[in-house]
């Protein structure tokens, strides 16, 4: 059967994703980054502080981690709450022990249901990054325009009413998008998002409405897929951690400064068999002379691009 000629013509076929939001970049033929005092590896630290409604909604998806058993999924529900009434503070304790500043991307609805919990994390020195109304706040194509901006304002604004800032940060469900994604949030004065995940390094995107930072947050290395999903121990995810920091130390000492995300849940790391396993995780990453832990906007305000 002979190919149809339409078959090759192909008007967004370019080199590297097909879109004009940003050109293509070799990661290993960058001019070398150098972060504050001349450490090599960033080590942005993502704790994912969500809210699960009882009631899963599907459209325009069922966001990861969401209720799994017959209404009411009472098991699911409370075991998400344990992790912002326990896990969350044992995560706080770790990182205050080891003198790292984080960034919490937290549901607007945490800071309507439990206000101080927002209140704790801000006076630790801790980032807030928006995380959308809820779990049930879910993006794709086929949202309307109208309801994905109401979504990210109301979203904006209660953080900012309760936290006493407003986010510049925006990390997506599931880090899905619409195709308006990152342009309404540049309209709605959102600097930094964290949901595309193709690069090592935050890299400037340029929208109808101005330009945004993505700082790629991989999930890979997130406890989620590597616990939950995976099910490996806690044990083993630190080990792969300490295995990804001492490859991309190599690499930095090649090519210049590079970052190593960890998106975190407390609910996950915040067991009591789990959380031990992860504190000595951070005192390990802590005693390396080349790390450096920081806030997402830190890393992004150090960032040459």
């Amino acid at each position: 059967m002979a190919l149809d000629p339409g078959y090759l013509q192909y008007p967004r076929r370019a080199r590297g994703m097909d879109h004009d939001l940003y050109g293509y970049s070799n990661l290993f033929e960058r001019p070398p980054v150098v972060w504050p005092g001349g450490r090599t590896v960033a080590v942005p630290i993502v704790v994912s502080l969500e809210w699960f409604p009882i009631v899963p909604e599907d459209k325009p998806f069922r966001a990861p981690g969401h209720m799994q058993t017959v209404y009411p999924d009472y098991r699911h529900y409370t075991s998400r709450e344990y992790g912002t009434r326990v896990g969350l503070y044992r995560l706080l304790d770790a990182f205050a022990a080891v003198g790292a500043t984080v960034s919490v991307a937290t549901n607007a609805a945490i800071a309507e249901r439990y206000p101080s919990v927002i209140r704790d994390i801000v006076a630790a020195g801790h980032e807030i990054v928006a995380h959308s109304t809820d779990m049930n706040g879910t993006i794709a194509t086929g949202l309307a325009e109208a309801d994905e901006r109401l979504l990210i304002t109301t979203t904006l604004d209660t953080l900012e009413r309760v936290a006493g800032v407003r986010p510049t940060a925006w990390a997506s469900i599931a880090r899905s998008q619409s195709w308006n994604t990152p342009r309404l949030l540049v309209e709605e004065g959102v600097a930094t998002m964290l949901d595309w995940v193709n690069d090592e390094l935050p890299f400037t995107m340029t929208t109808p409405a101005g330009p945004i930072v993505n700082v790629p947050l991989n999930h890979e290395l997130s406890d989620r897929q590597i616990i939950t999903v995976q099910q490996h121990s806690a044990e083993s995810y630190a080990d792969q951690i300490g295995d990804a920091c001492e490859w991309i130390e190599g690499e930095a000492g090649r090519f210049g400064g590079r970052m190593l995300p960890l998106q975190i849940t407390p609910y996950i790391l915040g067991l009591p068999y789990r959380i031990g396993a992860f504190e000595a995780l951070l005192t390990w990453l802590a005693g390396r002379r080349g790390n450096w832990f920081a806030t997402v906007s830190e890393v992004v305000a150090a960032h040459p691009d």
